[in-house]
């Protein structure tokens, strides 16, 4: 997925004008543009030339976003906006006193002028007229894009606005000539708007400054995060401590961190012991005990001792790096909620041109002045409001998505953010998932060369289950013994030749494949499952060697998470290859009264397919045989503990691997799904209110709008979205209401 800048968006849409141009490209799957942090996402095979040139044919600039080594040297997403937009406002406003005084001021309310300006109104229309002038060449931008997005038949936000400005000054100059032509020009003088020509782009100017800053703290979860990263470190180069920037620190390099200081790239501790603050990672403020042997991560803070690490993933490829990576992409894709959006900004501009014209249109048929059917037409204009549709999403998402990142949950998409809303079950995996995936051999039922021929088959499997069974035969001195053929069966178990015969070794069906299996050896198993243990039964060529059992500790959190899921209305229901009596016993544990057992992954698949028949299911899991059901799931959630292979497969990250946090972001989606519709709600109803207002259908009633105040509130409009998304920040993920 290629990422853009793109230049001259103002409104809604203008992305939407620029997402359509590049879908037309040749080449190109799938294209979002975001609104929110001018940037765009580009899938498929077209040239960056191609997808640049239809980004410039549609009238905006585009340009391919320059890879960044360092998270934190990436200003992107920095507020450039606002000291532009606030230095416009304070010269604009400056020029707009005097013009305020000249025609509301005087004409109005009698202020006194100089005595140059006394009985001469001409020469006062003509100064207010020059003000004016000064007031739109300083906020000429709303003209040129404005009137660029017209010609490229894409009128924009800046289109309304420069068209209500600029019929106010026409107007008012054809008033001028008038007046000069005159012997009693006077009069004309209350027919003069420049002065709302100026205050409409003086407010609008105001509103985009207000969202502009608005904006900025929407990334704020984001930048906080960005700006963990230290710029140096201290690695050991010929024996001696250089000090080096941490975009030269090179894979296997030694670096030391002291107390205070932070991790600059993920690694092994070598050497020392320390607490860890990895509350960027995973949200968790305890901070977590390391020593030799130990994973640490970058951009957590080491806090008490002396550690000396070896580098194992440097720039790009760190944690830290790839979480940062995930929520700039999720921000930048679409919810499709978002859909409802786009689709009316993309012809939001055009209709309100046209209701605009015919509000004109009415009003002289009906016998109005020219004055009091232009101002209603230019009220239509600059009140109507595409930035708070366009804005209602992304501001949502982008503070959702930082908020879930500073609690250690990544949100790949946007779409995933609203999706896990719709959450009604939750299929659980049982090894690693609700259980700590550290198991240990309990009991040996058997031959006394079982452990041996166990040992030596297991050795070459990455399984948890086999994991303990080397461990135990490590710690025991068992020797290996020399093995052919090894071959895994998913869900099942491994064989492999040993001495010219078959040895084989996991649950009673699949060993039943093999050899007989005695009764006694079952009762044996069935006794061992019902104590939530895990039989293995090993065997050699025809003859049942026996059973290892292994247990695996239940998560301290997990029957907490299991009732928080059930007190939120989620339904709860595990997914496991263990036996049953196992699996039912753990489950009983932690309070999970749907079990099924001794499922392959072909066979999980399945059973996420049919209870997609009774409602949206999220899938949580950690390991390979989990990814098919990840990727089947309405939603897949990986264990941040868990292989590569389920967290590519995934479409939320867990990065503190506890089982609480499968609530905590199906929470803080529904938390942001409620501001986005809020938003849009907002957007919609003022549009479909204001709207009416502004054209007059209320002037029975004594209700009209002034173009200014359209101005102001248009401004306001965008504002509230915005702030009203900011209101996430303060949403607790981990609390229950």
């Amino acid at each position: 997925m290629k990422e853009y800048d793109v230049g001259g968006m103002g409104c809604a849409a203008c992305s939407a004008r620029v997402e359509k141009a590049v879908l037309e490209v040749a080449g190109v799957s799938s294209c979002s543009v975001s609104l929110l942090t001018n940037s765009m996402l580009v899938e498929g095979t077209a040239s960056d030339d191609a997808i640049v040139s239809a980004v410039e044919n549609a009238g905006y600039t585009a340009c391919k976003r320059k890879t960044k080594r360092k998270a934190s040297e990436d200003d992107s997403l920095a507020d450039k906006e606002t000291p532009v937009l606030l230095k416009r406002l304070l010269i604009s406003f400056g020029f707009l006193i005097l013009l305020m005084y000249l025609s509301m001021g005087h004409v109005m309310w009698n202020f006194p002028l100089p005595l140059f300006l006394q009985n001469n109104p001409a020469l006062i229309g003509t100064l207010q007229m020059i003000l004016s002038a000064i007031v739109i060449g300083i906020n000429h931008k709303f003209f040129t894009n404005g009137f660029k997005g017209l010609i490229h038949r894409a009128p924009n936000m800046d289109t309304l606005v420069a068209m209500g400005s600029s019929a106010s000054f026409v107007y008012s100059f054809y008033v001028l000539i008038l007046m000069f032509v005159s012997k009693n020009s006077a009069h004309y003088l209350h027919d003069l708007y420049f002065e709302s020509a100026a205050m409409i782009l003086a407010l609008i100017t105001l509103g985009k400054m207000l969202e502009a800053r608005s904006k900025g703290k929407t990334t704020n979860a984001l930048k906080s995060l960005m700006n963990l990263a230290p710029k140096t470190t201290t690695v050991i180069r010929d024996g001696e401590e250089v000090k080096v920037s941490v975009d030269d620190v090179k894979k296997g390099d030694i670096f030391v961190v002291r107390p205070g200081e932070s991790i600059p790239v993920d690694g092994i501790i070598i050497g020392g012991n320390s607490a860890l603050d990895e509350s960027a990672l995973t949200g968790e403020s305890v901070p977590v005990d390391k020593s030799v042997g130990d994973v640490v991560s970058a951009a957590t803070i080491n806090q008490s001792g002396f550690i000396k690490c070896e580098a194992t993933r440097v720039g790009e490829d760190t944690t830290f790096s790839q979480i940062i990576k995930l929520v700039r992409e999720a921000s930048a894709t679409k919810a499709p909620i978002a859909k409802i959006a786009d689709k009316v900004s993309g012809i939001f501009v055009p209709v309100v041109m046209a209701i605009a014209l015919l509000v004109f249109v009415v009003w002289m048929i009906l016998g109005k002045s020219v004055g009091f059917s232009l101002i209603r037409a230019i009220s239509v204009l600059v009140i109507s409001c595409p930035c708070a549709l366009g804005l209602a999403t992304p501001v949502a998402i982008m503070v959702g998505n930082g908020k879930g990142a500073k609690s250690g949950i990544l949100f790949k998409t946007a779409a995933s953010l609203e999706m896990a809303a719709r959450t009604q079950i939750v299929a659980l995996d049982k090894t690693g998932t609700i259980t700590k995936g550290e198991p240990e051999v309990t009991d040996i039922i058997g031959e006394e060369n079982l452990l041996q021929i166990a040992y030596s088959l297991e050795k070459k499997s990455e399984h948890p289950l086999a994991k303990a069974i080397v461990k135990y035969g490590e710690e025991n001195g068992i020797s290996a013994l020399e093995t052919t053929d090894f071959v895994i069966f998913a869900g099942g178990g491994l064989k492999a030749s040993l001495e010219e015969e078959t040895i084989c070794g996991g649950n009673a069906d699949y060993v039943k494949k093999y050899v007989d299996i005695s009764a006694e050896f079952l009762e044996k198993a069935n006794k061992i499952a019902s104590e939530g243990k895990t039989p293995i039964f090993f065997a050699k060529g025809k003859q049942v060697l026996g059973i290892i059992a292994v247990a695996d500790k239940i998560k301290t959190d997990s029957a907490k998470a299991i009732e928080e899921l059930k007190r939120m209305g989620i339904r709860t229901v595990m997914l496991t290859g263990d036996n049953k009596l196992s699996a039912e016993t753990i489950a009983k544990q932690v309070g999970i009264e749907d079990v099924l057992a001794e499922l392959k992954p072909e066979q999980k698949e399945k059973a996420i397919v049919n209870l997609q028949k009774e409602g949206k299911v999220a899938m949580v899991g950690d390991g390979i045989n989990d990814a098919p059901s990840l990727t089947r799931a309405d939603i897949g959630i990986a264990i941040g503990a868990g292989t590569d292979v389920a967290i590519d497969a995934a479409d939320i990250v867990l990065v503190n691997s506890n089982l609480s946090d499968v609530g905590a972001a199906i929470r803080l989606s529904r938390a942001t799904l409620k501001i986005i519709r809020e938003n849009l709600f907002w957007a919609f109803i003022y549009n479909v209110i204001c709207i009416p207002v502004a054209a007059g259908a209320f002037v029975w009633a004594g209700l009209t709008l002034n173009p200014m105040i359209g101005a102001a509130a248009m401004s306001l409009s965008s504002f509230c979205v915005v702030t009203n998304a900011l209101r996430l920040n303060f949403f607790d993920v981990r609390k229950m209401k």
